[in-house]
């Protein structure tokens, strides 16, 4: 008997879900909340278009006000932001389409701008990125970060557990722990950004407890198979970097493995066009669960990924950016609209919910 061919487009048993085909909507960030971070009409038809991916990825959300690093980023710790979330889930389940919301702290990529009382940013240890925040004013010097006490480490672990059961409450279907691309969990992960003398720092094991805790607490909320983690291990984005990041991530592989999580999401690549340091397919061997591949991949190489086992699925970013219907287009293998950068972060329609359909 012939064993059926999987490719993109099959579906795939995840969790308490069967998602329709293996193509992913990956979190960008697209600076277009409203006023108080609270996702907006703009935002519902935003994903609403997009739902035929076998799951959605939101844009990173933060868990507490303290976490903000961008403006117009959407938040998941109020009512209203709730409440505008709850809108885009429906109108994504009206779609028969499947959406988590990617949890975010944004750690030392702040500004005192953009935090309540023009507090100082923290981190894993006071030590300052190179680089400049987005704030309302514009470009203005990343400043030193405060070094967390080790009292405080489990505030912020409340945190990450409210805003999954916000996350909850605003219908989502599971939640994305960011610990990727140069943000608090990867702060603490990395031995460039931390120098702790405590539980937390040193070892590579002490550097991934804090990621290991989130994940716990959020545990307490959702079932692991509706939890995701995404980890970036070359990418220098925001200044960040470590000695041995193979070690670091087969460790993190390793240590996430028996949690049984929905799905382990890496960035294979740095984002700043890096080199590869890392060989991926040792971070595959270790996590026993699905694995999700991004960057730079498209239609035949997310293909390839998924007949030769490196990936179980594939999410895309600036590729659905522009193509809301990307699972249609691949199926039909139809010309892709090309992403506009310059509507990227920020404004208004163009360039967000105005690139067309094949039919039109």
């Amino acid at each position: 008997m012939n064993t059926p061919t999987i490719d993109l487009f099959s579906p795939l048993k995840m969790g308490p879900f069967t998602l329709r085909n293996r193509i992913v909507m990956a979190p960008m960030t697209r600076n277009r909340a409203g006023a108080g971070n609270v996702p907006q009409a703009m935002n519902v038809e935003y994903y609403q278009q997009r739902a035929s991916a076998g799951l959605i990825i939101t844009e990173a959300s933060q868990v507490a006000p303290e976490g903000v690093g961008y403006p117009a980023t959407p938040g998941i710790h109020s009512p209203e932001q709730i409440a505008g979330w709850r809108r885009v889930t429906t109108a994504v389940h009206d779609q028969n389409g499947l959406i988590f919301l990617q949890l975010w702290y944004c750690g030392r990529i702040s500004h005192p701008d953009l935090l309540p009382d023009q507090q100082q940013p923290v981190s894993a240890s006071a030590i300052k990125a190179e680089g400049e925040a987005v704030t309302f004013e514009g470009m203005k010097p990343f400043v030193e970060p405060r070094a967390l006490a080790a009292d405080e480490i489990p505030g912020i672990i409340d945190q990450y557990r409210s805003a999954a059961a916000n996350a909850r409450e605003a219908g989502f279907d599971g939640v994305e722990v960011h610990a990727a691309n140069g943000y608090l969990l990867d702060q603490f992960l990395r031995d460039s950004t931390n120098h702790r003398t405590d539980g937390y720092g040193g070892s590579v094991e002490n550097r991934t407890r804090l990621l290991i805790d989130v994940v716990d607490a959020v545990a307490e909320v959702w079932d692991t198979s509706q939890i995701g983690v995404r980890i970036s291990p070359d990418n220098t984005f925001n200044d960040i970097r470590d000695s041995d990041p193979q070690t670091l991530f087969n460790y993190v592989a390793t240590a996430l493995s028996p949690k049984r999580l929905a799905y382990l999401h890496v960035v294979e690549g740095g984002m700043m066009g890096d080199e590869h340091q890392v060989d991926y397919e040792q971070i595959r061997q270790r996590f026993e669960g699905y694995y999700m591949a991004n960057l730079g991949y498209d239609r035949a190489k997310a293909q390839q990924a998924i007949a030769n086992g490196h990936a179980d699925l594939v999410s895309f970013g600036a590729l659905y950016l522009a193509n809301p219907d990307l699972v249609e287009r691949f199926e039909t293998g139809a010309e892709l609209n090309a992403p506009d950068q310059a509507t990227f972060y920020g404004g208004d329609e163009h360039g967000y919910t105005d690139y067309p359909f094949m039919e039109s």
